[in-house]
């Protein structure tokens, strides 16, 4: 069975940095395009940034651009997700996704296979 587990979410203050990273099994994950999405309560899921096969294409949110850093790891099938500079805005639950495209996307209807979730809370 497909498993993507998320970790590294925590308390944090505004303006410092995280690393959120995701383990990916039970596929290909040197043919996967991965993608970081999150979700607030009260709000619906938005896309965070994605990479596309062997890392060469990337996509992020006007949000997060020039503070995020989406990575791909095809040795350790692995995700991971740089922020910094966080603000309290960027809290929520964040989750990756894997997707057979060949190039990243931004839509939820491109991934297949979903993680759980993990929660980064930024305090002011």
């Amino acid at each position: 069975q497909v498993q993507l587990v998320e970790s590294g979410g925590r308390l944090v203050q505004a303006g410092d940095s995280l690393r959120l990273s995701c383990l990916v099994s039970g596929r290909t994950f040197s043919s996967s395009t991965m993608g970081w999405f999150r979700q607030a309560p009260g709000k619906e899921r938005e896309f965070v940034a994605s990479i596309s096969w062997l890392g060469g294409i990337t996509y992020y949110a006007d949000s997060v651009k020039g503070r995020f850093t989406i990575s791909r790891d095809d040795a350790k099938n692995m995700v991971h997700l740089q922020m910094d500079s966080l603000k309290p805005e960027d809290t929520a639950v964040y989750a990756c996704a894997a997707g057979n495209r060949p190039y990243g996307s931004k839509w939820p209807g491109d991934f297949d296979s979903w993680g759980r979730g993990t929660q980064v809370t930024v305090s002011s």
